[in-house]
């Protein structure tokens, strides 16, 4: 059964963040809610008023990165630079510099009825503008940035590997099916 999402307190968001530095810190494996209440001085029943529980803590964590990915994007679309190289560096760079926030919110089904709505639809309506619209393009990038982003996180290619390159041909594939879809 799904609950209903929290109002955002500042008290809520104070949690939210401390979880974000012991997840970027220490990994998923250090993510409890004892780890957060010890960090914040209080003890775990006192999350409970704020937060329901993990899961809805982990959701919470999406929802700012979500929010952060939407900022990336738009960064990205005012850059004045290639939209589709400017869109993939910006996810790139997302999921490389924060890997255990993106793993959180890559790796296992989303249970949308745990975020604020509006939190993944923002950075998948500013994609799919990026493509001319077109949502199957946009999926299917996506698709390929989160394969190259996964395997460079997981370390799974050679070491001699040139992944900008690999990018960029990535890219320019897409390109090319853009433009038959114009």
């Amino acid at each position: 059964m799904s609950e209903t999402i929290p109002v955002s307190t500042p008290r809520r968001q104070q949690i939210i963040a401390t979880a974000r530095e012991i997840l970027e810190e220490d990994g998923p494996s250090a993510l409890t809610m004892r780890a957060v209440a010890d960090r914040l001085g209080i003890r775990a029943p006192s999350l409970y008023k704020h937060i329901p529980d993990k899961d809805a803590l982990e959701h919470g964590l999406i929802e700012v990165a979500f929010d952060e990915l939407g900022d990336a994007f738009e960064a990205a679309r005012a850059s004045q630079t290639d939209l589709l190289v400017a869109m993939a560096q910006a996810y790139r760079r997302f999921g490389l510099e924060h890997p255990h926030l993106y793993r959180l919110m890559t790796e296992h089904k989303l249970d949308r009825s745990r975020i604020r709505p509006g939190a993944e639809e923002r950075a998948a309506r500013l994609s799919i503008a990026s493509f001319g619209g077109s949502q199957d393009t946009a999926r299917a990038l996506w698709a390929f940035a989160h394969g190259m982003v996964i395997l460079e996180l997981n370390e799974r290619f050679p070491a001699d590997a040139e992944l900008d390159l690999a990018w960029q041909r990535g890219l320019a594939a897409f390109r090319t099916l853009m433009e038959k879809d114009t």
